[in-house]
């Protein structure tokens, strides 16, 4: 028949049937063994034990027995070896053992490890030693890996060379086990983990091991390996080794992938991994689930998976119970879940079950828990403790809890720490702590270490000629930085500096930020600004402003004001309104004036 067109295109179209791999592999297979079966039954000892091997493989004890003894009585110690084999798998572990002294003894590496691992689950150890010494020593991997576990096991140095000899020789989980020794002997920073719930791995040595053993389909070297590529910022790669790991059943991967998937923006995606990780017992990714949900407003079904995040022994399920209660205002139950996760040693669930107590007016009850949390390592918890004990005014007992919050980075407590030892007089510990704190992101912090700066200021020197030149000094940059935060007595001081280099317009732009957020200097600078500027009347404004804020200099002005105008009576009022404020050169000049315009108005 004539066929249209090349072979080739028609193979690709599926027309002619193409021979699978599989189908050619059967075929070689079964040639192989019919050339063996001659062989073997031509009296052939080596065929007969090689055709005995491979009924054993495909599962055919009772064809392999006969062909195995047979080739064993001719002394094949392969034969021996598989005979042995054979009969553990029937169950007769003493008659195995046995025939793999046999083959053990006449060379077998093979099976002077089943006669190693035989001992050990017997217990009787310096045999297992000797006989997986002995495979371990011809270069068997199992033999290797086997003799590094009992010697790990025992505690021995020498347990990571048979460790390694294994992994070099293709053994995966040798080679996941030398990686994880290494880690444990690895120097790691002091530094919180990623929430995916893996701890990264440290030191290249490690990541090669993870690399060679999960290449090799290792899934918790994938796990590893993923965890160290993230650490690392090769995200994408990571991703690869996370999905491998967890197609392959591991949970904490299919967890750490859905962390990733996050991270990315795909919370869909990332969904999807924490609901199969979750449904696998993994109680991190459940918590995942729950915040999602909770951050959806799904308050019930966040509810659910924190639930099932704590059922699988993940002690921040009923801590993040105690958070979902607290926003929905249901304290009673917050307090059980608070109290659940903190007995279970979750230091924040003891800190914000302290701080629920404290709410209520429970101090002698929040104490305790603000300790237990503070000892277990919250930095939070210690801050509270300091907050506590100065309240109660023991600033001495409350300085070293600030002092230990301070020193694992808490702002607030490093400002406390330098307000305290400004306190003291300790200008140089104060200032470096207030450097910290500033530096956090303090307002506060920024403002007072500005004032201990503009302390040390010289005074600026008087020019003759030219023009004054100003650079800006640190203590101005850090007025500025709170300043900008907000800070009102921060914004004063910088307009004052601007004022007095002569930038009117920088000056009135501070003074009337600090003003319009309720300053009283803020607002006074501002009236004389304006004033001296000849806006007397939008200066007055100000000055009431301020004045009903308890400033007496502007109720002077004020009275100045009203006085100049003839508008007696308005004047005599603000002067009596300085003369209560004060301070006590204004009260004295305030009641000068309020005399002269009462005799004016008597007059």
């Amino acid at each position: 028949m004539d066929v249209m067109g090349d072979k080739a295109t028609l193979l690709d179209t599926g027309r002619f049937v193409q021979p699978s791999d599989r189908d050619e592999t059967g075929e070689a297979e079964a040639v192989d063994e019919a050339r063996t079966r001659l062989a073997a039954q031509a009296g052939d000892v080596e065929a007969t034990s090689v055709l005995g091997a491979m009924l054993l493989r495909r599962g055919d004890l009772d064809g392999a027995e006969p062909l195995l003894r047979a080739a064993t009585a001719e002394g094949d110690r392969a034969a021996a070896n598989n005979l042995g084999v054979l009969l553990h798998q029937r169950g007769y572990t003493d008659e195995a053992a046995g025939w793999w002294r046999i083959a053990a003894v006449a060379g077998s590496a093979a099976a002077a490890h089943a006669l190693g691992r035989y001992h050990r689950e017997r217990g009787d150890e310096p045999a297992a030693e000797y006989w997986l010494r002995q495979s371990a020593e011809q270069g068997h991997a199992l033999g290797a890996y086997a003799l590094a576990d009992l010697l790990e096991h025992r505690g021995d140095a020498l347990a990571e060379q048979w460790m390694r000899s294994a992994a070099e020789r293709g053994h995966r989980e040798a080679a996941y086990r030398l990686a994880r020794a290494l880690d444990r002997q690895a120097p790691h920073e002091d530094e919180g983990g990623a929430d995916n719930g893996v701890e990264p791995a440290a030191g290249s040595e490690a990541e090669q091991w993870y690399r060679q053993a999960a290449a090799r389909g290792h899934q918790r070297a994938a796990l590893h390996l993923g965890a160290i590529l993230e650490k690392r910022g090769e995200l994408k790669e990571a991703g690869r080794w996370y999905l491998t790991s967890a197609k392959d059943g591991e949970a904490r991967a299919a967890c750490a992938l859905g962390f990733l998937l996050r991270d990315a923006g795909d919370t869909e995606s990332a969904a999807v991994w924490w609901l199969r990780a979750a449904q696998d017992g993994d109680g991190n990714a459940a918590n995942a689930l729950g915040a999602l949900h909770a951050e959806r407003g799904e308050t019930q079904t966040a509810e659910r998976w924190y639930r099932a995040a704590m059922d699988a022994g993940d002690v921040n399920g009923a801590y993040n119970l105690g958070l979902l209660c607290a926003e929905q205002a249901r304290t009673a139950q917050a307090e059980q879940w608070y109290r659940r996760a903190a007995y279970a040693g979750h230091r924040e669930a003891a800190n914000a079950l302290a701080v629920l107590l404290l709410q209520g007016g429970d101090a002698t009850g929040a104490e305790p828990w603000f300790s237990k949390a503070a000892e277990a390592g919250s930095v939070d918890a210690a801050f509270n403790l300091g907050i506590l004990f100065a309240g109660r005014g023991e600033e001495a007992v409350a300085l070293p809890w600030y002092e230990r919050a301070a020193a694992a980075g808490h702002t607030e407590a490093a400002l406390q720490v330098g307000i305290a030892r400004l306190r003291d007089g300790d200008e140089r510990e104060a200032e470096r702590h207030l450097r910290c704190a500033a530096g956090g992101g303090s307002a506060e912090a920024a403002y007072r270490l500005a004032s201990v700066l503009d302390a040390r200021r010289p005074p600026a020197p008087a020019h003759e000629l030219g023009e004054q030149v100003h650079e800006k000094t640190e203590c101005e940059e850090w007025y500025e930085r709170a300043a900008s935060q907000g800070h009102r007595r921060a914004q004063v001081r910088v307009g004052m500096l601007a004022a007095a280099r002569g930038d009117v317009v920088e000056a009135a732009r501070w003074y009337r930020e600090a003003a319009e957020a309720g300053s009283r200097n803020g607002a006074f600078n501002l009236g004389l600004l304006l004033a001296r500027e000849g806006s007397e009347p939008e200066a007055a404004v100000w000055w009431a402003r301020a004045a009903d804020a308890g400033h007496g200099r502007a109720a002077l002005r004020l009275a100045l004001v009203y006085a100049r105008r003839g508008e007696l009576a308005e004047g005599q009022r603000w002067a009596d309104r300085a003369v209560s404020l004060g301070p006590s050169e204004v009260s004295e000049r305030a009641a000068r004036l309020r005399d002269a315009l009462r005799q004016e108005l008597t007059a």
